[in-house]
C-alpha cells in the first residue's frame, strides 16, 4: 500500500482536529462542583452566596459571588462557567468560597 505526502497530511489533519475537540469537549464536560465534594467542602462553597456561615467565613461580605471573582472563568451574565480554584469545573454565578478575590 502506497501512503502519499497528501494522504499523511490529510490523515494527519483529521487526527488533530480530532484531538483538539476531544479536549475541548472534556473540558466541557468536566461537570459542575458540588457542595458535598471534598475541594468545595475545604474551602466552604456554596452554590448560593446568601447561604455562607457568617461566623465560620467571616471575610465574607455581601455582594461577593463567583460572577465577580477573579477565578470565575465566565462572562456576566453566565449562570454557570468554569473555575480554575476547582480544575475548571463549572461553579454556580451565584456561588461563593473562601478563595474569592474580586476581580480587578
Amino acid at each position: 500500500m502506497k501512503f502519499s505526502r497528501r494522504r499523511f497530511i490529510a490523515a494527519t489533519t483529521v487526527l488533530t482536529s480530532a484531538l483538539a475537540f476531544g479536549r475541548r469537549a472534556a473540558a466541557a464536560d468536566a461537570g459542575a462542583v458540588q457542595e458535598s465534594d471534598a475541594n468545595a467542602q475545604a474551602l466552604g462553597y456554596k452554590t448560593d452566596a446568601s447561604r455562607v456561615d457568617h461566623t465560620k467565613f467571616p471575610k465574607f461580605q455581601a455582594g461577593q459571588a463567583c460572577v465577580n471573582c477573579q477565578f470565575f472563568q465566565g462572562k456576566t451574565g453566565d449562570a454557570m462557567a468554569p473555575c480554575t480554584i476547582f480544575g475548571g469545573k463549572q461553579v454556580n454565578a451565584k456561588g461563593w468560597c473562601s478563595a474569592y478575590v474580586k476581580k480587578a
